[in-house]
């Protein structure tokens, strides 16, 4: 970066080779031209655009001990004629190399080359001769190539070209030099758009917004002036461009809550173009959360990354699981975000371009990305020259400068409306055949990660309900709350949270997640007391559990030490309504005790009233279900199988796994295991398995007590992993005795099916996906899920369920998941196919129930009962209780407010069907309410019926409500 003597950033420098990272031109001020002695300071670090890894190869994990010096630092004066030449130049030798070979355009270009080198030798690189040989260029190019008149013609445009500048918030750097990266890349777009009035630029991502206003205030505020003038474009929506795979809905929602707000605050405007050039595949929930942020279009590019088959489409219509929501979305055919804006670049939005017969226009995304600055002159004067070209002789497709994004979409619909004629369409997820390895690599962030959602979800919960009690003096913490979920929403950057970035930033990652839990906790606190609890319970007294989740909830749970009983305690059951209720001891529970006996060396049997399960050397050899008198497993298979398979990609090693490590398994033999736990609340057995002479993992399978017999129980796994292997996926197995041609996986707010067979390529491609807290197999009468609570790979063929537990790349991060890992997985048999109780099993596993102790005997109603309850309904979840982002007492930008206490609850359909409930308050009573999209708007009022409101919800739908409190 270089400042003025008085401390004012101008102007960001790029060094390096690498991708054409240059940028080491800077021209002077104009008011330096006074004669006077001016100085100036070059900020600098002696690293190319991506680092100084080893031998060139940038993915590899930089080395600390590399030293440079500043060779060069001249004032140069540019002969703008001979630059301008050499702009000319490089296009028509362009369009010799590129156009058809047998089309007479590219024999003139060839001509036109031949006859510029002949006339610059004679003349002896002459100024005469620069302009003798401009001439031959312009009666190619046209005569207009030197302003931004070229483009003011009435000839039909093709290709609409928006300048970029992709920056990874982490990647191969970490956050703090991303900060630097915003700062440089964006002041130099602002001097270019000093230069070229035709100039457009579009930037995304809340996050790099609000870094620049907070440390480069003088470059935010000469942002703000171009975005006023409409040449510098914010654009997109959400907080960063963020994984679609991984992040739960709700945080799918964050994205667009915050950085929509941030951009409506800061700009004054929403966006309705979500713009996620790079990420590593798209969640089939994503059009409808688009549509319920604003959004109707979206912008991307990766899935020409795919590696077995080529995405068909250009443009088309993205359609989400519930069957309704849409946007319109476009792939630019040049097959780039960072574009050199090249004749070559223009040539791919035609040859490249698969919607062709429905339409031909295309986005060209151009610009240096990942800290080269975004474009650059040579861009800008290449896209003249190159739309002087297409004027003067043809060919090559029409080029525009001087629109934005939302142009280009707001012409595709206007066309798919006039001609009646729909673009085609895509139907759920758009799974991207790359990078499948990105989920599970970097364990520790992504169990962080959950723990982090599932935090702020109880926090919400909680605070609700103490913020809206009568006379409270308790104030929303809002301000933590936001801050926590920033931090979230800035570790689910795309390079991030899958896993891929250097080990920095893993060690600056993790201390965001410590600094969010501990604003967290210290909120958790304030709002327990507050409600009157004391979440450290220092005896057996008083004892209470808080049930965030919509649902009564009947169970084991382990006792807190502090609280233990004079009996030494370990366990205590509830039987709980949603929010605070007392825990029942023991003495006053029936419940239906768990058993364990070995009967034979190193062979046990757990069994409750539900399950018989036979366990040795850490397998299962049986799970017989006696409530439906059927074996789980087939004859001879061992299920929580562990495995460890080859790893050995063919270049990006934290992104991918290929489809050969399947074919480089071995099985892992355990030990001897051994009772840990002998009942009646809890039996367990562990073993101990080594996995090579590095690594171990010690596994603990347990079965609980049925307090509940309505309840379905699970067998429980746990894993205690000690890892220190080389380019090796630790998995685990599970056999069932099912067989269906597709298997079922949570996703966002729904449940997306995938095949469990290799019958096409599309069909094999699918072979590592993602999913959330469960993967299911399952026949119409019965099925199998396995659960997690943070793991998100996982394959199914045919009969043979896999989750995919741990892997270890060497690059970026050479340390990536070594050490000890902590895992817990679970093995839930059903009756009948996948549905509502695998979707409440599996939030249950992962909302662990709260214990704290209340001092007070007497407790008011409304501290005890949910904010908002939802009857009826089966397969409705009430994903998200909070309160309003525009209430008076809660608001803290400078957003219009509302007057009154409002609760925003966020319901969706999990099962897939169209569904009816009632929404009630738990104390409060509901002045008015609203359905809402997910910015809060009200959109249509609804009726209050007896003290409560009706709603009705469609397939996989997402909703959100206002209500407003009396």
């Amino acid at each position: 970066m270089i400042w003025t003597e008085d401390g004012e950033p101008v102007q960001g420098l790029t060094g390096g080779s690498e991708r054409g990272g240059e940028r080491k031109e800077w021209i002077f001020p104009q008011q330096w031209k006074d004669g006077k002695r001016h100085t100036f300071f070059i900020e600098m670090a002696c690293n190319t655009m991506f680092g100084n890894a080893e031998m060139h190869d940038i993915i590899q994990p930089p080395p600390t001990d590399k030293y440079f010096k500043l060779e060069k630092a001249d004032i140069v004066a540019v002969n703008v004629d001979a630059r301008q030449l050499l702009f000319d130049f490089h296009v028509i030798r362009d369009a010799a190399l590129y156009l058809p070979q047998d089309s007479w355009q590219s024999h003139r270009a060839q001509k036109a080359c031949d006859d510029i080198l002949d006339t610059f030798s004679a003349g002896d690189g002459s100024s005469g001769a620069i302009s003798k040989c401009r001439e031959i260029a312009r009666s190619y190019l046209g005569d207009r190539i030197d302003t931004e008149e070229v483009f003011k013609t009435d000839q039909t445009t093709i290709v609409s070209a928006i300048g970029h500048c992709h920056i990874d918030t982490c990647w191969l750097w970490p956050w703090d030099e991303t900060k630097r990266k915003v700062a440089r890349s964006w002041i130099s777009q602002c001097n270019l758009m000093d230069l070229y009035p035709e100039y457009r630029f579009c930037c995304s991502q809340a996050q790099q917004y609000k870094w620049l206003e907070t440390l480069y205030p003088t470059i935010y505020e000469r942002v703000k002036e171009k975005v006023a003038k409409g040449t510098f474009q914010p654009i997109g929506g959400s907080w960063v461009e963020h994984d679609t795979n991984l992040p739960s809905g709700e945080s799918l929602v964050r994205q667009f809550l915050y950085g929509q707000r941030y951009f409506q605050s800061r700009f004054g405007r929403r966006h309705t173009t979500f713009w996620l050039p790079d990420t590593f595949g798209y969640s089939g929930q994503l059009p409808q959360i688009c549509r319920l942020a604003g959004m109707t279009r979206f912008f991307t590019q990766k899935l020409s990354w795919n590696n077995i088959n080529n995405f068909p489409h250009t443009t088309f219509n993205w359609v989400a699981l519930d069957g309704r929501s849409k946007v319109l979305c476009h792939m630019t055919p040049a097959e780039k975000y960072n574009a050199d804006a090249t004749l070559q670049d223009l040539v791919r939005c035609e040859t490249r371009h698969k919607s062709l017969d429905q339409d031909n226009t295309s986005l060209l995304v151009y610009g240096k990305g990942d800290g080269g600055g975004g474009p650059t002159i040579a861009h800008l004067e290449s896209l003249r020259r190159c739309r002087g070209m297409s004027d003067q002789v043809g060919r090559l497709p029409r080029v525009q400068q001087g629109n934005s994004v939302d142009d280009f979409f707001s012409q595709l619909e206007y066309k798919e409306k006039e001609t009646n004629n729909p673009f085609v369409t895509w139907f759920g997820e758009l799974y991207f055949e790359y990078h499948r390895g990105t989920y599970t690599t970097q364990a520790k962030t992504k169990l962080n990660n959950r723990r982090a959602e599932i935090f702020l979800h109880d926090l919400e919960y909680l605070a609700t309900l103490a913020s809206i009690q009568e006379d409270s003096t308790y104030r929303y913490p809002k301000k933590e709350i936001d801050e926590m979920w920033e931090k979230v929403l800035l570790c689910q950057f795309h390079d991030c949270l899958p896993g891929s970035s250097i080990e920095m930033c893993y060690d600056d990652t993790d201390k965001l997640y410590d600094e969010i839990f501990s604003v967290g906790n210290v909120a958790l606190t304030n709002v327990a007391t507050a409600l009157q609890l004391n979440l450290q319970p220092t005896d057996s007294a008083n004892l209470v559990v808080v049930n965030t989740l919509d649902w009564d909830r009947a169970g084991l749970l382990p006792l807190p030490a502090t609280a233990h009983s004079e009996d030494n305690q370990k366990y205590g059951f509830y039987r709980c309504e949603p929010g605070i209720s007392p825990l029942q001891p023991l003495s006053d529970v029936y419940f239906e005790a768990a058993t364990i006996s070995e009967i034979s060396k190193g062979i046990w049997i757990l069994s409750n009233s539900q399950y018989r399960v036979t366990v040795t050397q850490g397998t299962i050899i049986s799970l017989y279900d006696l409530r439906r008198d059927r074996e789980v497993i087939p004859d001879g298979a061992r299920a929580n199988q562990l495995a460890v398979f080859g790893d050995m990609p063919l270049y990006h090693q934290a992104w991918d796994v290929e489809t050969y490590h399947l074919s480089q398994g071995r099985e892992l033999e355990g030990g001897v295991s051994y009772l840990a736990e002998s009942g009646p609340e809890r039996v367990s057995v562990t073993t101990i398995t080594k996995i090579s002479e590095s690594s171990s993992i010690k596994t603990t399978i347990s079965l609980n007590a049925v307090i509940d017999p309505q309840e379905e129980s699970h067998i429980e796994c746990s894993a205690e992993v000690d890892w220190h292997e080389n380019m090796k996926f630790l998995k685990v197995q599970f056999p069932v005795d099912i067989y269906n041609t597709r298997a079922s996986y949570e996703t966002q707010f729904g449940i997306v099916e995938r095949p469990t067979h290799y019958n096409t390529s599309w069909d094999m491609a699918k072979f590592e996906v993602c999913c959330h807290k469960w993967a299911d197999l399952s026949e119409a009468g019965y099925g199998v899920s396995i659960l997690n609570d943070s793991k998100y790979g996982f394959a199914t063929s045919g009969n043979m369920m896999r989750l995919s537990l741990l892997r270890s790349p060497k690059a970026p991060d050479a340390n990536a998941d070594m050490g000890r890992h902590h895992i817990k997985w679970g093995i839930f048999p059903h009756e009948g196919p996948v549905g509502w109780q695998t979707v409440k099993k599996g939030f249950e596993f992962n909302f662990p129930i709260r214990i704290a102790s209340c001092p007070n005997e007497i407790r008011s109603p409304g501290l005890s009962a949910s904010p908002v309850k939802l009857g009826g309904g089966l397969g409705l979840v009430l994903d998200t209780i909070k309160r309003a982002e525009d209430d008076t007492d809660v608001s803290c930008d400078n957003l219009p407010t509302k007057e009154g206490k409002s609760i925003v609850c966020r319901v969706y359909d999990a099962i897939g069907g169209k569904n009816r409930a009632f929404l009630e308050t738990g104390h409060a009573k509901i002045q008015k309410a609203w359905k809402c999209n997910l910015l809060e708007d009200d959109l249509e009022e609804l009726p209050i019926v007896n003290g409560g409101v009706e709603i009705e919800l469609q397939r996989f739908e997402l909703a959100t409500y206002r209500l407003l409190l009396e």
